[in-house]
């Protein structure tokens, strides 16, 4: 099997670490051997992002000559979108529905952000003496850019737009886990016509990543992952003094109080986790339930759950398809294993399927929990999988203290018909997106991070671009 190359300086190569094997996580097979990079790749990848920023033909380039390249790029996603939504099916598992949702949510990311590089505005603050302020942003310069393996083709053009869009170069350096995307990217950008070492992508292992983390040269530090992890990263770049922005994990709570519509809470609740094999550090993993109707509610949801069709990803009746690895399956079969032993009642799934196709791959069904409390383990500590822990409670105030009872705070859902009530809770809870009556909606012209250990920083909207630039003052004096 021929190795597949990354790209340093437009230019594809191989790379000096070890080669190594992307697999379809459905039956096992091997898509294929990537090449992946050493420190010397990284460090070549480094210097052709610092020459970039001095290229004339990028450095120079005006708003909206930067806008067009970002709309080319967007077009040529969507003139590709069934290949693209096709290999990342048989790369990370989601279902070929999903996937084709997820690429055309990439495109339109290359142009909001190409929008806002064309209205992006600095500002006048009023003077204080005989001068005139002027505050102008500037690109912050090389970004080193970090993905995770659930949602690559959204995740890396949400940092490749706005990256691109403040006029940066960027280091992509995809997980060993779903590389494929990556490399069609870089494709794309070869394809639009972006100049040399603008976007760089570095594939391979942990020891890649520490390398462009640490790197002098990078500037900054973007990444989506564990919150394990974005520690560490936060930790080397505090040292070296460079900016970070993190996207970290999440345990979020969706919560149905008694005047909820019970059917679209059931549903919005069934979907907050179990879609996407609840790969998602927005998964709603913890459903609080008003006491009074928790029988109803978990009957529900039971049967949800138990129509909730795991099969082949690229078959239309398939709601979900495999975890995106077998190692992950086995860490999301560990922590069910961890609820039972710490008393927990398994109400539906809880084992991977034993016959037939899915035997083969990376299966895991639609599992619920009950009988925790809110201390326990697997209801503290984010298991990125279809496992639900549906969680009592008695009254706003006992709620309100058991869904900020987690070191996380990245989202939340409340289903509810008062809408004081929603606006209260809404505002109580501390986490970075809440949903009233609805779960796991996005728009990437809406800020998007977590509280506490959820993550530093936005992405998406405006704020999503200023990220990646540095505000400058210029004084004129008018004396």
């Amino acid at each position: 099997m021929d190795v597949q190359p990354f790209l340093i300086d437009n230019t594809w190569v191989t790379g000096g670490g070890e080669p190594f094997v992307s697999s379809n996580p459905a039956d096992g097979s091997e898509l294929a051997m990537v090449g992946s990079a050493d420190a010397a790749d990284v460090d070549a990848a480094v210097g052709a992002a610092k020459r970039a920023l001095e290229n004339p033909a990028w450095r120079d380039l005006k708003p909206h000559e930067r806008a067009r390249l970002l709309h080319r790029i967007g077009e040529l996603l969507d003139a590709d979108s069934e290949n693209l939504a096709r290999l990342q099916m048989r790369d990370n598992g989601k279902t070929l529905r999903e996937c084709r949702v997820l690429v055309a949510e990439a495109a339109a990311s290359f142009r909001y952000f190409a929008a806002v590089c064309e209205t992006f505005e600095g500002e006048l603050p009023p003077p204080r003496g005989d001068n005139w302020p002027v505050t102008v942003y500037e690109p912050v310069g090389v970004v080193g850019a970090i993905t995770p393996w659930n949602s690559p083709v959204t995740l890396e053009a949400q940092k490749l737009a706005p990256v691109l869009a403040a006029g940066n170069s960027i280091i992509l350096k995809p997980s060993e886990v779903t590389p494929l995307i990556a490399l069609e990217h870089a494709r794309i950008a070869l394809e639009a016509g972006l100049p040399p070492g603008v976007v760089n992508v570095v594939s391979g292992g942990g020891d890649v990543g520490r390398a462009l983390v640490g790197h002098p040269g990078v500037d900054m530090i973007s990444f989506t992952g564990g919150t394990k992890t974005g520690s560490a990263i936060a930790e080397e770049a505090g040292r070296l003094l460079k900016p970070v922005m993190l996207e970290l994990g999440g345990k979020s709570p969706n919560i149905v109080f008694a005047d909820a519509d019970m059917a679209k809470a059931v549903k919005g609740a069934g979907n907050g986790i179990f879609s996407g094999g609840g790969q998602s550090c927005i998964a709603g993993s913890r459903i609080f339930v008003d006491e009074t109707i928790m029988d109803e509610f978990v009957e529900g949801l039971r049967a949800f759950a138990q129509n909730y069709r795991i099969g082949p990803p690229e078959d239309e009746g398939t709601d979900t398809g495999p975890l995106a690895s077998f190692a992950h399956r086995d860490r999301v079969e560990e922590f069910v294993e961890i609820g039972r032993g710490e008393g927990a009642k398994v109400l539906t799934g809880g084992a991977r399927p034993a016959d037939g196709v899915l035997a083969k791959g990376a299966y895991y069904p639609a599992t619920i929990l009950t009988g925790l409390d809110n201390s326990a383990r697997i209801c503290q500590e984010e298991i990125f999988g279809p496992v639900a822990v549906i969680l009592p409670f008695k009254g706003e105030d006992d709620l309100i203290e058991q869904a900020n009872d987690t070191v996380y705070g990245l989202a939340a859902g409340v289903w509810t018909s008062d809408y004081r009530r929603a606006w209260r809770v809404a505002r109580a809870i501390r986490a970075g997106t809440i949903w009233i009556n609805t779960y796991k909606q996005s728009a990437i012209t809406s800020p998007f991070g977590g509280f506490k250990q959820s993550g530093l920083g936005r992405e998406k909207g405006l704020q999503g671009m200023r990220a990646y630039m540095e505000p400058k003052a210029i004084y004129w004096s008018m004396d």
